[in-house]
Parts: C-alpha cells; structure tokens; sequence
C-alpha cells in the first residue's frame, strides 16, 4: 500500500473482495487474491477462517504446492488476524511446519487465531487443512508486530532512500 492509503496516520481497512479477503497492494491490481484466497471471516470465538485454493502456478512438484506458497499463505492468513481486528501489523517472526503435501486446484480451509497479545506484539497460531477431510497439511505459529500505517510507510522509504541505488 502506498503512504495516501494510510491518511493522516490513521489506519484504514484494505479494500476487500467479495468473499471478504483483504488485498494487498499487488492483489488490490487485479482484484483478487493471487494465492488463492477465496473467503475470510472472523467467527464468534475470534478465529478467523479462510478458504483457499493452491492455484496451479504455485505448483512446486507434481500435483503439490511448492512450500514456499505454504508458508506464504500461512503468513498471510495469520497477518489478516490483526487486519480482521482493526489492526496493522508486520511478520517479526513465522515458523512453519510441513505435515504433508499440499495438493494444488483442492479446497483447503485455514484457520487463525490470537494465542498471547504483548503490547506491541500479537503472537499469532494458525493450520491449514484440506477441507474435505480436515487432514492437517501445515501450521504455524509468528509474532506480529503493531505498527502505525502512515508513519511506518513513511519510516520505511526514509530508510530505503538512505540506501542509495
């Protein structure tokens, strides 16, 4: 998101697709989730629940997710916990655990929740699971941390130009 999608500091929720999934900035372009988030929903005990598609261009080997999008996805349904509660935050820390292949065009089901909140710092848990039969193929478990929409963008560029070319 650029910095004018953060005006005057305040936080605004992203723009969401019908099914209710947050868009990142890449996403919001074609107004849909590329890794195959389909819906997102906070239910009454505060897990979030996710439904997800591996789209074929993420297939690693034949018929399976590349572990890359696994964690990719982990990581974007646990960030949407804070998202889903009003609040932005960064990935500090994501831990994976691969339990068994995620088969590619199958509907999976993923789940996320707060397990312990810090000031700053929201530690996060959350399982993906083929929707059929609930098999667990992956879990993870990140720290996320708090940040201020306009001042953390602005933050980051100050830094990058710092950096030179």
């Amino acid at each position: 998101m650029s910095t004018e999608d953060w005006a005057g500091g305040d936080f605004q929720q992203p723009p969401r697709t019908d099914g209710g999934v947050a868009l990142c900035g890449a996403c919001r372009k074609v107004d849909q989730c590329r890794l195959g988030l389909t819906t997102e929903r906070l239910d009454e005990h505060g897990v979030a629940r996710f439904d997800i598609t591996c789209p074929v261009g993420h297939e690693g080997g034949p018929g399976v997710a590349h572990g890359g999008w696994t964690a990719g996805v982990l990581d974007e349904v646990l960030g949407h916990v804070p998202l889903l509660h009003g609040q932005l935050s960064v990935t500090g820390t994501l831990t994976v655990r691969f339990v068994r292949p995620v088969p590619v065009e199958r509907a999976l089901l993923a789940r996320a929740w707060v397990a312990n909140r810090e000031a700053r710092k929201w530690h996060i848990a959350g399982e993906l699971v083929l929707a059929s039969s609930g098999a667990l193929l992956a879990e993870a478990q990140g720290i996320f941390v708090l940040r201020d929409g306009a001042a953390h963008f602005a933050g980051f560029q100050e830094w990058l130009d710092a950096q030179g070319d």
